[in-house]
């Protein structure tokens, strides 16, 4: 098997697979043309922990990590087979690069499952889940995705998944999808150009650089699986934008691939 790419989703809301407005079926076209990867490894905004930490459960749940919303929502079940062997090749690997870690049994939160019930909803693809480390900066997520590398060459599929743009309190949830606020797409615009031109220095500083970089992430975790998936990326690799569009005036949502 040739190598895999790697992807940072922006997987929106919980609701993503049950509100028609949301663009689930974008997903659903972005795994139609990936290659078909023998597993999944997946970093999610929403699994923080102290050290990297790879989940060897054999049969992860379904975690309902979210309140208030629809009950549809929480029928949702995404019964994909685990990937503890991924699971303890991630965490080896993570250990050679001087990068401790461990492994534990650990369910699916919905920054994973969501968008992977959307991009393979057959369930037939065995995933494992990896933490991130929302007290870590951007360049340690880079060198936790560069150590991982070797297993997209091994039909693992690397995902980092969050949001582009990640502040809930500028939210406005009765904004139309035109109403975004001209601030998101400097910032988006400005991420994606150094991501075009592979300038990782200046990414891993985006908190400095970027502008807006405050007001689009008051706190990282949702954009450190980014990093990740940058980490994990070929040196040359060849960038796809899939834009999704502008949520809520300030949610936007766009998805990355890495080829």
């Amino acid at each position: 098997m040739s190598r895999l790419p790697s992807l940072f989703l922006s997987h929106g809301a919980p609701t993503l697979p049950i509100d028609p407005s949301m663009p689930s079926g974008e997903f659903a076209t972005l795994g139609a043309r990936l290659p078909r990867p023998r597993s999944i490894l997946v970093l999610s905004a929403h699994w923080g922990t102290n050290i990297p930490v790879a989940s060897t459960a054999e049969a992860p749940e379904t975690i309902h990590d979210f309140y208030g919303f629809p009950r549809a929502l929480y029928e949702l079940q995404y019964r994909a087979p685990g990937a503890p062997d991924v699971a303890r090749q991630a965490a080896a690997l993570l250990d050679a690069a001087g990068i401790a870690a461990q492994t534990q049994p650990h369910g699916l939160d919905h920054g994973a499952w969501v968008p992977l019930l959307l991009m393979y909803p057959e369930a037939d693809i065995p995933v494992a889940q990896l933490s991130i480390q929302p007290h870590r900066d951007p360049a340690h997520h880079y060198a936790v995705g560069r150590a991982l590398r070797p297993l997209a060459d091994d039909g693992v599929l690397i995902v980092g998944s969050g949001q582009i743009t990640h502040n809930l309190r500028a939210a406005d949830f009765g904004a139309k999808p035109g109403d975004a606020d001209p601030r998101v797409a400097q910032f988006t615009d400005w991420f994606e150009s150094r991501l075009a031109e592979r300038d990782v220095q200046a990414l891993l500083d985006y908190r400095l650089r970027a502008p807006h970089a405050a007001l689009m992430h008051p706190t990282d975790e949702h954009l450190l699986p980014v990093f990740a998936a940058l980490g994990a990326a070929s040196d040359d690799y060849t960038l796809d934008i899939q834009s999704l569009g502008t949520f809520q005036k300030a949610l936007a949502m766009t998805n990355y691939v890495f080829f």
